[in-house]
């Protein structure tokens, strides 16, 4: 096997360890050598691949951008009924399997540092508007259909990813022990609501 082709099934394999690992150990508390011992490998294989943990750490933005971005989840181009179409996105996007697609601290962890890193902060925004412009095309959809009728599609986009990133904050810090479902549920309603009053009535 040529070496371009073993790096290629290898390094996404170090990568989901890597993820692994920062669950576990968070992302202070992971070092190469504790991927390596969980892969069973000597560290200089990963430091062959990937030169430096910081260079690991900017690749392994984009394997969460994967899991996070999950087209398996929001692909609903085989339901015709669009009005079931729209309540399947509300669904989804309002729950736990949605909301766990990565893991809330390595989510967390990753958006501290991009803080402190421009290329991943840059990578987070780039995540963050392709989610908002495949919500935009989702919601106009909905509009010309008559299911929704508030015709400001971009701040409700925004409300959306707003309210969604909010459950997992909500669920650490504010809960009081109620379930997630609990104020997923208040937050889709919320959505619900904005969506079908029109965007004058609301200014």
């Amino acid at each position: 096997m040529r070496k371009n082709q073993k790096a290629e099934i290898r390094k996404p394999e170090i990568l989901e360890n890597y993820y692994q690992v920062i669950i576990r150990e968070g992302l202070e508390g992971a070092s190469i050598g504790k991927i390596a011992k969980r892969m069973n490998i000597h560290p200089s294989l990963i430091i062959h691949y990937f030169k430096t943990k910081e260079k690991m750490t900017i690749e392994l933005v984009d394997l969460m951008i994967e899991k996070y971005e999950a087209p398996e989840f929001l692909n609903f181009s085989h339901v015709s009924d669009l009005n079931q179409r729209f309540h399947l996105l509300m669904d989804t996007l309002f729950s736990f399997e949605w909301s766990r697609t990565v893991n809330p601290g390595v989510h967390f962890g990753f958006y501290y540092l991009s803080f402190r890193n421009s290329e991943i902060r840059k990578k987070f925004r780039e995540m963050f508007k392709r989610f908002k412009s495949y919500l935009v095309e989702e919601l106009s959809l909905y509009l010309s259909a008559g299911i929704i009728c508030n015709t400001d599609v971009e701040g409700a986009a925004d409300m959306i990813v707003t309210l969604m990133e909010g459950l997992e904050f909500h669920a650490n810090f504010l809960c009081d022990g109620q379930p997630f479902e609990s104020f997923a549920g208040a937050s889709k309603q919320i959505v619900l609501d904005l969506l079908m009053h029109s965007a004058e009535n609301l200014q």
